[in-house]
């Protein structure tokens, strides 16, 4: 147990040291900017230390949660198409039958031809109006699921490119 307290009381101290400024000093009358490489190789360890954890904490559940909304819209979308198929196969099974009725009425009283004619605009502004309304409710469904998937993904994915940003520059962002 102690031997991991030591262990991470001396990897703080080492953050600690590297997250400290240091001081500038004056080469030739301007400022070094040349890194030690001391210092250089430990930052680019502690990088290649923190790739694993941040991709594992941070990219790829946010990919995952990507991917979800996707396949979610892909699906609405298919939904709507298939909702737009049906509503299509009806309309001309309706208008199929309008016509057989048509042919066949064609020798009956003309009263008899004059009520089928407004039972069939009666049955098409219906069959319309109902494929009209599934499809607006597809294409609501679609734009909320949508809208709900950017203002879910919006904060978050700010907050953790923040984070993400802070934890590997190691500081706090204005």
């Amino acid at each position: 147990m102690s031997h991991g307290n030591a262990s991470g009381s001396s990897v703080g101290i080492l953050l600690a040291g590297l997250l400290a400024p240091g001081v500038a000093h004056a080469a030739g009358g301007g400022i070094e900017v040349v890194p030690d490489p001391f210092w250089l190789a430990v930052l680019v360890v502690l990088f290649a230390l923190l790739i694993w954890p941040v991709n594992r904490l941070i990219f790829t559940p946010l990919f995952r949660v990507l991917d979800e909304r996707s396949s979610r819209i892909d699906g609405a979308r298919a939904r709507a198409a298939e909702t737009e198929s049906e509503a299509e196969s009806v309309l001309a099974r309706y208008e199929a039958e309008v016509a057989r009725v048509r042919a066949e009425a064609g020798g009956e009283r003309r009263g008899a031809l004059d009520g089928a004619r407004s039972e069939e605009q009666q049955l098409a502004r219906q069959a319309r109006g109902e494929a009209e309304a599934q499809l607006d409710r597809a294409r609501q469904e679609i734009a909320a699921a949508l809208e709900d998937a950017r203002r879910g993904l919006r904060p978050g994915a700010e907050d953790l490119a923040r984070e993400a940003a802070q934890r590997i520059l190691g500081r706090e962002l204005a």
